[in-house]
């Protein structure tokens, strides 16, 4: 899609998120009900010497003469192709990562021919390779977080909670990293492509983070919504501490998700706010009941 202007994003920093994370650590790392929860080929030796060595470098040119000779097979076989792809390159610019994209993919259908691409389009004065890279690293960047939403976007909140906050506390801990380096570098990242008339659209990384955001306020209702119905069906368990320490520990997990997907995000939403306030209030709850 082409990119839009940049608009304000839904999150928010929070005034009192903070703080609770630092109460609820205390309420519940610090209580009893919690004792037992959560817990290139280096070349060596002296040189060949007399026939040996005679022979091996006979073998050498031997071997290259045929490999050239398959790259200036190429060059001809190749040549009106690659003049095209040429002048397509250096006159290519777009602000469309799906047209982008589709051009990558018509350049390599051209590329992943020749033998040894490097030395072929050595060939060809004045070809574009600076660009022809910036293009794949564009095309590669822009697969890549788009997998990443297209995985947040389907993300399915199903039982055990337990399995399901160790699933995404596994993604987030992968990509985490790579999204962090990213917002360092996609300033000068932003600049070296637009110097090859390719504008990335580094708005993504905003739609992420709001996913990210969605996906942990599913795993906090998800964790309320089991609480409740647990509690209506066995009201009597909740009175044992064992049973309360139990709540308390899925609970605080499903917080202390939400609070570090809040500090990758850098905000958080009305319905995470609001869910993060009601995950606080039934651990406090469950805690001054022992």
């Amino acid at each position: 899609m082409p990119m839009q202007p940049k608009k304000p994003t839904k999150l928010k920093r929070s005034s009192q998120m903070g703080s609770l994370y630092r109460l609820l650590k205390g309420m519940v790392e610090g209580s009893n009900l919690n004792k037992s929860s959560v817990g290139r080929r280096s070349v060596g030796g002296s040189p060949t010497g007399g026939k040996q060595g005679m022979a091996d470098a006979l073998a050498e040119m031997t071997k290259r003469s045929a490999y050239f000779q398959k790259i200036d097979e190429d060059v001809q076989k190749y040549a009106k192709s690659i003049s095209k792809l040429k002048s397509s390159i250096s006159a290519f610019q777009t602000k469309d990562m799906d047209e982008l994209v589709k051009f990558h993919k018509q350049g390599e259908s051209v590329l992943e021919k020749l033998t040894d691409e490097s030395q072929v389009l050595a060939r060809f004065e004045g070809f574009p390779s600076k660009k022809l890279e910036a293009m794949r690293t564009a095309a590669a960047l822009d697969s890549k977080l788009n997998a990443i939403v297209t995985e947040l976007q389907n993300w399915k909140v199903v039982t055990p909670l337990g399995q399901l906050l160790d699933k995404i506390e596994r993604y987030f801990n992968k990509i985490k990293g790579d999204i962090e380096a990213l917002e360092r570098t996609k300033d000068e990242e932003s600049k070296k492509f637009q110097s090859h008339n390719i504008h990335f659209n580094f708005q993504i990384l905003v739609k992420i983070k709001e996913l990210m955001v969605d996906v942990s306020s599913n795993c906090m209702e998800f964790a309320l919504k089991e609480r409740r119905e647990a509690k209506a069906a066995k009201a009597n368990e909740m009175k044992t501490e064992k049973r309360a320490a139990d709540y308390v520990t899925m609970l605080w997990r499903a917080f202390q998700f939400a609070f570090r997907v809040y500090n990758f995000a850098g905000g958080q939403d009305d319905q995470a706010d609001k869910l993060t306030r009601e995950l606080a209030h039934e651990i406090e709850t469950i805690n001054n009941q022992f």
